[in-house]
C-alpha cells in the first residue's frame, strides 16, 4: 500500500487563521506532508496568500484584494496576510500546494516566476482547473501539477496530454476505488479535498487515494495509523 500525503488545507485553520504564516507552521508541526495555500495578486502585482477576492471574511475590510497595493494590504491587516515569498520561506523544506483561484495568464506567470526565483520549484506544486493549469504548464514545462476536477466524467485525453498533471485533484465525495484504480493504471496519482470526518477519510484511504487535503490533520493522522497509511 502506498504512502499517503497529508495536506493541511490553508494551513491548520481550525487552530490558526487560514493562509497565514502561523497556520502554515502549525500544520507542519502537526504532521502535514504539504500545505495547500491560496495565492492571489495585489493591485501592484505581489503574490500573497488569500482565498477570497476580498478582505471582508478574514480581515473585516470590505475591499477587494486587487484594489490594494502590498503596502496597503500590510497596513490593513497588520501584516497578517503573508506574501508568497514569505510563505515559501516559512515552509522551509516543506512542500506547498499553490491553489490559484481565478488567476489570469499574467498572474500565473508572476507566481511561477517567483517560485523559480525563490529556488522552490522542487517544493511547490500547483492546483486549479484546466485553463489555469494550462497556463502553469506554459509558464513552466517542468512544474508539478494537480489538475482539479469536479465531475465524474474523466478529463479528455487531449487535456491530460496538454496539462501533463502528476495528480488529479477531486472533491472527496467523487472518489471511489474504481476511479483511483483507473487513474493509477493511467499513471496518475489521486488527491482528494476537503475531507474532515474520520468516516470520509477512511473511505478515501480504502479507495486508495494518494493524498488527502483536510482541515483536521489530527483526525487524518489517527486514521492513517489505524489503516497503516
Amino acid at each position: 500500500m502506498s504512502t499517503l500525503t497529508a495536506v493541511g488545507h490553508r494551513g491548520d485553520p481550525y487552530r490558526v487563521r487560514e493562509n497565514t504564516l502561523p497556520s502554515i507552521g502549525s500544520a507542519f508541526a502537526r504532521g502535514a506532508d504539504a500545505v495547500e495555500v491560496d495565492v492571489r495578486l495585489t493591485r501592484d502585482g505581489v503574490p500573497v496568500l488569500l482565498h477570497d477576492e476580498t478582505l471582508e471574511r478574514l480581515w473585516g475590510h470590505d475591499v477587494r484584494l486587487d484594489a490594494v497595493t502590498a503596502p496597503q494590504l500590510k497596513e490593513l491587516t497588520g501584516g497578517g496576510v503573508p506574501t508568497l515569498r514569505e510563505a515559501l520561506t516559512e515552509a522551509g523544506a516543506g512542500r506547498l500546494m499553490l491553489d490559484l483561484p481565478g488567476a489570469s495568464f499574467e498572474a500565473v506567470r508572476t507566481v511561477v516566476d517567483l517560485v523559480r526565483e525563490c529556488g522552490a520549484r522542487d517544493r511547490a506544486y500547483y492546483c486549479a482547473g484546466p485553463n489555469t493549469m494550462l497556463a502553469v504548464r506554459a509558464a513552466d514545462p517542468g512544474a508539478e501539477i494537480a489538475l482539479t476536477w469536479t465531475t465524474l466524467s474523466p478529463p479528455r485525453r487531449v487535456l491530460i496530454d496538454a496539462v501533463s498533471p502528476r495528480w488529479l485533484n477531486y472533491r472527496f465525495g467523487l472518489v471511489s476505488r474504481e476511479l483511483t484504480d483507473a487513474l493509477h493504471r493511467d499513471g496518475l496519482l489521486v488527491s482528494a479535498w476537503t475531507a474532515d470526518t474520520k468516516r470520509s477519510m477512511r473511505t478515501l484511504l480504502r479507495a486508495g487515494v494518494d493524498s488527502v487535503t483536510t482541515n483536521r490533520l489530527d483526525a487524518l493522522a489517527a486514521v492513517r495509523a489505524e489503516l497503516g497509511r
